[in-house]
């Protein structure tokens, strides 16, 4: 049986069951559950601490996981990474006393930098050559300042409000994070894990991307062919009207606002916009 760790509990719980149930696999979580079974597929869930995935990982007892590349780094040992999943979005950034006259993480050099990523943080600064001073905490990062125990501090940021409310302001990222599919070392390339992996990315690829069709006049279709490239190219179908085609693409969901003004303008009707499921390119 094939074994995948999820988080059970924080901010990448919920997306993260969330997207196995749009992968279509089908399960029941409840808050007593370390594990559950797949109905419909031989694979079972276990539900541990977001930090543990990485090791568990590591040491096999788990086949692949969801973790977050901000603890990938920090305790992942090089795991692979099979998909990027797109939630979870945040940064492992430094940040100073308001008052404080640092300006750029260059600033930093000789300073005591409080962080409860150590690793990243000293592998971060070593290769861009500034020397500084790490002082591994955990739990509430952003007093160290506050009490003198460091100059700085390195913590994860999301909407910046925490280091706001603490006086704090932001001199520089150290790394982007987000959710992210990891495997155990020699089953990236199993069956198994392969499934998910390509499960798991078609949901993320289809959530970025949307299905557009439309009719035109005939003569306005190589004009709205270069606007909608599609996967590869667009698909053109002659109505029963003649003189008009029915054309098909898939687009980028951000692209929209302004793509479809534009679509109208070339002469586009009926501009019809739909979500994607999954998408397998």
């Amino acid at each position: 049986m094939t074994t995948l760790a999820v988080p059970n509990k924080g901010r990448l719980k919920e997306p993260s069951i969330r997207l196995l149930r749009d992968a279509g696999l089908d399960f029941e979580v409840t808050d007593r559950a370390l594990s559950v079974s797949v109905r419909n597929v031989e694979l079972e869930l276990m539900f541990v601490r977001t930090d543990d995935i990485p090791e568990l990982v590591h040491d096999g007892a788990a086949d692949a996981g969801i973790t977050g590349i901000d603890l990938l780094e920090e305790h992942g040992d090089g795991l692979p990474r099979l998909v990027e999943l797109g939630y979870g979005r945040c940064r492992l950034a430094a940040a100073v006393p308001n008052v404080s006259p640092i300006a750029t993480l260059e600033d930093l050099t000789g300073c005591r930098i409080a962080t409860a990523h150590p690793r990243t943080t000293e592998a971060y600064f070593r290769r861009a050559g500034i020397d500084v001073h790490v002082v591994s905490l955990r739990g509430s990062v952003e007093v160290a300042p506050k009490i003198g125990v460091a100059d700085a501090i390195v913590d994860l940021v999301s909407t910046g409000s925490t280091l706001r409310v603490n006086g704090l302001r932001e001199v520089g990222t150290i790394l982007e994070s987000q959710a992210v599919l990891v495997a155990a070392p020699g089953a990236a390339d199993r069956v198994e894990v392969r499934r998910i992996a390509t499960a798991l990315r078609a949901v993320v690829d289809g959530r970025t991307k949307r299905y557009l069709l439309l009719n035109a006049p005939t003569e306005a279709t190589e004009r709205i062919a270069s606007l909608i490239p599609g996967l590869e190219a667009p698909t053109v179908v002659p109505l029963a009207e003649e003189g008009w085609v029915a054309i098909h693409s898939v687009v980028d969901a951000a692209e929209l606002w302004a793509l479809l003004p534009r679509l109208e303008e070339a002469g586009g009707k009926g501009i019809l916009v739909s979500p994607i499921e999954r998408l397998v390119p």
